[in-house]
């Protein structure tokens, strides 16, 4: 490897599946480049405020702002904004002078990226969901090379001929070789050793009310044999932990999830592209219910993607009931062979080493291999 160091931007943000893809990549990047410099950019107003502090990187926020589409008035913010960011930007580049910017999504990265391409500093893009958002397609056109999280979005992208689209998977943790004993994992959560099946049911770090207040009125008619680990999100935890007993482990949320992932046999979640990578990096089927007021409804394509794949079972939040839950789960537990099905499928879409993939090729593209 070469013996020279080099910066790298990454700009992205607004929402940890803008933001933690970036740090997975930065993460790998220094174990095996540490001559390699990340400096993350984000707003002041996103996820990133919170939890860049707590990195060991080195980071600026800027007074970014989206796009207000059905608030059109309020764009004055995004434009007094900008002027101001991109005169915050010409100074942290002088600075830091980056090689290369990485655009991990969201408004937070657009501003980056527009100031990279005015003055000639390369980019590349990853792009986490199967429906790529406004700055990932516009900026596609101008990248080296866009790492997709969904093989499906690169019908989406428009690019041309010196773009690399690259069917990496997105930047998790992955699971750990060998894996974990299911039964041990079982018999870590308390379960007794009747529990023949467990079912893993969480909506991120908020929680998700739709799927918490199914989950609530079904647990009371929880099958025989079927053990729940339920995350319900810090702020509604005390609304459920009247549940925890004996088959059910109700925690405000799941810290490593690795544990939980471990004894896991299905999962109930929404369709974030983090989620669902892990999910199929440890080949776990899923039952996904998607946010449907995600930003251009991209959970609910990732979850079509994933079922067409034969990978998940998409069920809408507007069919949700305990009904539902109780009909699929039930199903499941008659035809493990359907399980096993939805597993190999999940598993067949894994890329539990894409940081480190992605790694590689940013530094190729540094001429740093």
């Amino acid at each position: 490897m070469a013996a020279d160091g080099a910066t790298i931007f990454f700009a992205g943000g607004g929402t940890g599946g803008h933001l933690y893809p970036g740090l997975a990549i930065a993460r790998t990047l220094g174990r095996i480049a540490p001559q390699v410099r990340a400096v993350f950019v984000g707003a002041r107003r996103g996820i990133e405020r919170t939890i860049l502090p707590e990195q060991s990187v080195p980071f600026a926020l800027l007074d970014l702002h989206p796009l207000y589409r059905p608030a059109v008035w309020r764009n004055w913010r995004t434009l007094r904004g900008a002027v101001g960011a991109w005169r915050e930007l010409g100074a942290l580049v002088a600075r830091e002078k980056p090689r290369l910017v990485v655009g991990t999504g969201g408004y937070a990265s657009g501003l980056t990226l527009a100031y990279a391409i005015r003055h000639g500093v390369p980019i590349v893009q990853q792009i986490a969901d199967s429906h790529p958002g406004l700055t990932a397609r516009w900026f596609t056109r101008f990248c080296r090379e866009a790492y997709l999280g969904y093989p499906e979005a690169a019908a989406l992208l428009p690019h041309g001929a010196a773009t690399a689209l690259l069917d990496t998977g997105n930047p998790i943790e992955p699971p750990p070789v060998p894996r974990p004993d299911a039964i041990r994992a079982r018999v870590r959560w308390e379960f007794p050793s009747d529990v023949a099946m467990v079912l893993l049911v969480f909506g991120g770090s908020q929680g998700a009310r739709a799927l918490n207040e199914a989950v609530s009125a079904w647990i009371a008619h929880r099958p025989e044999g079927v053990g729940v680990i339920w995350a319900t999100g810090q702020a509604t935890y005390e609304v459920y932990a009247r549940h925890e007993g004996p088959y059910v482990r109700v925690r405000p949320y799941l810290a490593p999830i690795a544990e939980a992932y471990a004894a896991a046999d299905v999962a109930v979640t929404r369709a974030g592209a983090m989620t669902t990578a892990e999910l199929c990096a440890w080949g776990i089927p899923m039952v996904l219910v998607p946010l449907p007021t995600a930003a251009a409804d991209h959970q609910s394509e990732n979850a079509r993607a994933l079922a067409r794949a034969g990978a998940a079972i998409h069920l809408p939040q507007a069919t949700l009931s305990p009904a539902r839950i109780g009909q699929t789960v039930a199903s499941l537990i008659a035809e493990p062979e359907r399980r096993a099905r939805l597993a190999a499928a999940a598993r067949d879409r894994a890329r539990p080493a894409a940081a480190e993939t992605i790694a590689r090729r940013i530094l190729s593209l540094l001429d740093l291999r």
